[in-house]
């Protein structure tokens, strides 16, 4: 029986984990302090306030160029698209990711980001889109009828097709705003999303009994 359920998927920040690496590669390269708060948004505060803003455009460059197989995916990710290919749900990856840094060293972010999903066994349809409204066209052009990212500001904008369901990933539980929580559905692990699917395909299941 077939499910009319097809699920785009971010990458960056939602698929792969970046709360350990940035903090590692900093103290590497001498930039932060070794007892700064874990995570990827304490190590872009503390050197923005420090006035370095080119040391963290080039340290996010060598993360996702460079050193991107050092990152991890969230807990049960990989269990998720397992749940999938069981139940032969469809999913693809679509991210906004430009193919070379800002700034530094010209890594191929893309080649990169595809060498990571081999490594974690995830095998799939995956666009890396230049702009936020070329992600947003390549989501409807799918035909996506669920929407994972971790931005609230992304899932947002305007463009999306109006029957797409949109899912806050919110690990980290950051935005506990009742705007968000009128608009999305928000979850806090990768557990609570297969749980989502799960019982969605349920619902379907029997409705169609």
């Amino acid at each position: 029986m077939t499910i009319d359920i097809k699920i785009g998927i971010d990458f960056d920040n939602t698929i792969i984990c970046y709360d350990y690496i940035f903090n590692k590669l900093g103290i590497e390269k001498k930039i932060i302090p070794q007892d700064l708060n874990i995570g990827k948004n304490y190590v872009r505060d503390f050197l923005r306030q420090a006035g370095k803003e080119d040391d963290w455009t080039r340290l996010q460059g060598y993360v996702y160029g460079a050193r991107l197989l050092d990152a991890s995916a969230y807990p049960d990710v990989t269990n998720f698209f397992s749940f999938c290919d069981k139940v032969s749900l469809r999913y693809c990856i679509v991210s906004h990711k430009t193919e070379y840094p800002y700034d530094g060293h010209p890594y191929n972010l893309h080649r990169a980001a595809y060498k990571w999903l081999d490594q974690a066994g995830i095998q799939c349809d995956t666009f890396f889109e230049q702009t936020k409204e070329e992600k947003i066209d390549r989501i409807n052009a799918e035909g996506c009828s669920h929407f994972i990212d971790d931005l609230p500001e992304f899932l947002s904008l305007p463009g999306f097709s109006e029957d797409i369901i949109k899912i806050l990933f919110d690990p980290l539980d950051q935005y506990d705003n009742p705007v968000y929580s009128r608009t999305f559905k928000t979850v806090r692990s990768w557990k609570d999303i297969t749980t989502l699917f799960s019982n969605e395909v349920q619902k379907r299941w029997d409705e169609k009994q």
